[in-house]
């Protein structure tokens, strides 16, 4: 057992050095474009910030964790439900949702230019306005991404949440409540990244 033990780690380590295991920590900045499905709201624009570490695990994996500061939401007249008397009226709605998001990223790189990246997303709601109810959002990231000869890297990404914000219930497009509608967070972003190579390059 021994033996097993001390070989794996003899090959980890094999596998370690040749891959040149690297960590550079990086920023990362740019616009939300968000909506909210099954609801009558139209879009909003906002912007995300935030932090990663880039754990560069061979020439073409990377494990890339995120923190982000991302707002998000919708806004544009619908037909709000009522409690008081169960009526609905057409109302102007400004929903906006701030929400620290955490990220684990797998990044697959191209041609040392040209990356797709995908991973689980859970975000905290860190300070919302009316019609919100749900703290907390789970969610898929996808983008892709390129990087520039001095070291910036262009992103697209598209993130769609699976745990209702707000209620369709109170955003219908008719009079009848529809058990079928699920309203959830679509964000679409475009920004750019920057990672600090700490021996000394930048890649």
């Amino acid at each position: 057992m021994k033996k097993l033990l001390l070989f794996s780690m003899l090959v980890f380590a094999a596998f370690a050095a040749e891959a040149q295991v690297t960590f550079k920590p990086g920023l990362r900045a740019g616009v939300n474009f968000s909506r909210i499905t099954d609801t009558n709201l139209d879009g909003k624009t906002d912007f995300y910030v935030g932090g990663f570490g880039a754990l560069k695990l061979s020439r073409f994996y990377t494990l890339q964790p995120e923190i982000t500061y991302s707002r998000q939401g919708a806004k544009g007249d619908a037909l709000v439900y009522n409690d008081i008397d169960g009526s609905y009226s057409p109302q102007n709605v400004d929903i906006s949702i701030q929400y620290i998001s955490l990220s684990a990223l797998s990044k697959f790189t191209f041609n040392d230019r040209f990356n797709v990246h995908v991973g689980p997303t859970f975000d905290i709601v860190a300070n919302s306005g009316r019609y919100v109810y749900n703290d907390v959002d789970l969610g898929i990231t996808a983008g892709i991404g390129y990087t520039l000869p001095m070291g910036l890297t262009i992103e697209a990404r598209v993130k769609k949440g699976i745990i209702e914000p707000v209620d369709s219930y109170y955003f219908q497009d008719n009079y009848n409540y529809n058990d079928d509608l699920y309203a959830t967070n679509i964000v679409f972003s475009v920004g750019v990244s920057y990672s600090f190579d700490v021996t000394g390059t930048t890649k």
